[in-house]
């Protein structure tokens, strides 16, 4: 027999999905299965799995030491089976995040391009991993992770939740778009002033491609940019760009889709080569949080911005132009 007492980090999710984490390696049914045979109990009751836990609820585990080793995964047959599968992060180079803000739920960071948000492939190392080293890799049942994902070579703000709530309520603000995010772009030709457009994006999973059409139709997703041109020089311009709504590579597509594809992206750039940019210049530049109450009012209504990376300045016609933004006050 095992007890657990559920702890602020626990509690506010269903019973359910926390035996899914505590249980790592045990089929749904088998939870399921527990609960209803009374080998798993809430406050020494019957539980059916739908409950919210609340902090100071106790667990109990009628189950043999060597089953709770079995599906925590920490059993030598699990361990054994992982390293088969090269589910074990490599050997690597300490990284030291670039922290933005922090406080005791969340923290900004500033992620550099060509780092991963998240695993692509079971061997790779990413933001995720990388800020579970910097929380102390959390507590039983419960994993500090990441709130919004950049594409690899994106550089900028990510938000990291290091408690339960700070996950929450970030994940929350983000699907009702209360947080307003703004990225720096560098694209081809000259933009017009400033405009919002809208469009319906069609993602190709073969390819992991995206295709922008101007109606809605089977499989679409609905899409928002907003544009304001910073400064232009007659063959490029530096744009700051307003994401109202978030799909995959939506920035990339809809600025190629407008004829201004962004500087150093290959996959949306229609041909055109940058040969001294390595990557899309494309940076998640600034976050404006709404006004917020309780453990998150140290939020409220701040506006937080990542300085753009080394990589920006690389080629003479992007620094000048970013040059000229900030002397007109713009950047």
């Amino acid at each position: 027999m095992k007890e657990i007492r559920i702890g602020k980090n626990q509690c506010g999710q269903r019973l359910d999905k926390f035996l899914q984490k505590y249980l790592t390696e045990a089929p749904k049914s088998f939870l399921y299965k527990m609960l209803r045979k009374k080998n798993i109990k809430r406050n020494g009751k019957r539980a059916e799995g739908s409950e919210i836990l609340r902090e100071g609820d106790v667990l109990t585990f009628f189950l043999s030491d060597e089953t709770l080793e079995k599906f925590t995964g920490n059993g030598a047959d699990t361990v054994r089976s992982r390293r088969a599968e090269g589910a074990v992060i490599p050997r690597r180079e300490a990284v030291i995040l670039d922290i933005l803000f922090e406080n005791e739920h969340i923290a900004l960071i500033n992620k550099p391009p060509g780092m991963l948000s998240q695993k692509a492939a079971a061997g790779d190392v990413s933001l995720v991993e990388y800020f579970l080293e910097y929380t102390g890799g959390g507590e039983m049942g419960f994993r500090p992770g990441i709130c919004n994902r950049l594409d690899r070579n994106t550089s900028g703000i990510v938000i990291g939740g290091k408690t339960l709530s700070g996950l929450q309520c970030m994940s929350e603000l983000l699907r009702e778009r209360k947080i307003e995010k703004y990225y720096l772009a560098v694209v081809h030709g000259v933009m017009e002033q400033k405009g919002v457009q809208q469009a319906w994006l069609k993602k190709d999973k073969k390819t992991n491609k995206v295709e922008i059409l101007g109606q809605d139709t089977p499989g679409t997703s609905y899409i928002k940019t907003g544009y304001e041109s910073l400064a232009a020089d007659g063959t490029c311009t530096l744009v700051r760009i307003r994401l109202y709504t978030g799909k995959t590579h939506q920035i990339r597509s809809h600025l190629a889709s407008l004829g201004h594809p962004i500087l150093g992206d290959r996959k949306y750039g229609d041909g055109i080569e940058d040969s001294q940019i390595k990557r899309q210049l494309l940076h998640a530049y600034e976050l404006k949080f709404p006004e917020l109450e309780g453990d998150f009012s140290d939020l409220s209504e701040k506006v937080f911005r990542a300085e753009l990376p080394k990589d920006f300045y690389q080629e003479n016609r992007v620094k000048q132009l970013i040059k000229r933004a900030r002397k007109d006050e713009r950047l």
